[in-house]
């Protein structure tokens, strides 16, 4: 039986990307329903908004979801609290020390999983007692690891270290990708991009038409000194490169970062001043499907390529 199949109870060992702006409870639902596990982007969402979506969900869905935490979120006694009373019973955690939250949330019955860009970290989160890890190619779309460590390279580094069961992510947006990282060591995969451009998502159409319409090197990992982050160049993106040439302080990247940009690319459509966040694999991604079908896309071309490969 398949570690992955069997700790979340889905079809599929397939983890749909908790994503900022992106997955509400209408992706996250449509994931569950489609045999695969849904995840609600808390990251995005303010304590009240986060409960509402938790609580569509689950009248959107009998089967399991969980809720995707970033662990910097400054209200996060909040939303630890709100998903115990919610009754949600996966978290999954990125962006912090995972020894903070797991014991505490495994002792009210909710399975804990951890999102790291490398062996050091995937070892933490092991020692931390998580319930599995997600390890994440540097390929990936938003905030991403300092070592720009693919995913090819940290699957079977990672895999060599713990005991625990992996989930592969960045740059999986098909069948035959999940089967290679799977033959790599990984028990199932997380993937966001191809989400992102799904009907379910919570994105602004101009978004997912510019993910669509992204080519090869369209993306790049940017603004290191504050959180390491893939975004898809823009006029933004462009500022910050050209900022980088007077060699500025943190304090000038704080400032024309500013508040709020993510939102006003990706969930309110301003192409030009907003983050665009994605991964590379959108070069890859030619249409906007519904998730079912994109989960049945998948699979079937995973099942395909099984097949092909024993010809090897």
């Amino acid at each position: 039986m398949n570690k992955i199949k069997q700790l979340f109870n889905i079809q599929y060992p397939i983890v749909q990307a908790g994503m900022i702006w992106n997955s509400g409870w209408r992706l996250a639902s449509a994931a569950s329903n489609s045999g695969i596990l849904g995840l609600i982007g808390a990251g995005s969402m303010y304590p009240d908004v986060l409960r509402e979506h938790i609580q569509k969900c689950k009248k959107a869905t009998k089967k399991p979801f969980g809720v995707n935490v970033p662990m910097l979120y400054p209200n996060i006694e909040n939303i630890m609290n709100i998903i115990v009373e919610e009754e949600v019973k996966i978290v999954f955690t990125s962006a912090g020390n995972p020894k903070t939250w797991t014991k505490w949330l495994q002792d009210r019955g909710i399975i804990v999983v951890h999102v790291v860009s490398s062996v050091k970290f995937a070892l933490k989160a092991q020692e931390a007692g998580v319930d599995a890890i997600v390890a994440e190619g540097f390929e990936a779309g938003g905030h991403n690891g300092r070592d720009e460590t693919t995913t090819l390279t940290l699957i079977p580094m990672v895999k060599e270290q713990i005991k625990i069961p992996l989930i592969a992510a960045g740059g999986i947006a098909t069948g035959r990708a999940m089967l290679a990282t799977m033959i790599l060591g990984a028990d199932g995969v997380q993937i966001g991009s191809r989400f992102v451009a799904s009907q379910e998502s919570s994105a602004h159409q101009s978004f997912k038409d510019v993910v669509v319409n992204a080519k090869e090197g369209d993306t790049q990992l940017t603004l290191k000194e504050l959180a390491p982050v893939r975004l898809i160049k823009n006029k933004f993106f462009n500022e910050i490169q050209e900022l980088y040439k007077t060699s500025p302080t943190l304090e000038q990247l704080k400032e024309l970062l500013g508040r709020a940009r993510a939102k006003r690319g990706m969930f309110e459509g301003d192409l030009d001043n907003g983050e665009l966040e994605i991964g590379q694999i959108a070069g890859l991604i030619h249409d906007i499907k519904p998730v079912a079908q994109i989960v049945a896309d998948i699979i079937a071309e995973f099942e395909e390529a099984k097949q092909q490969s024993s010809s090897l």
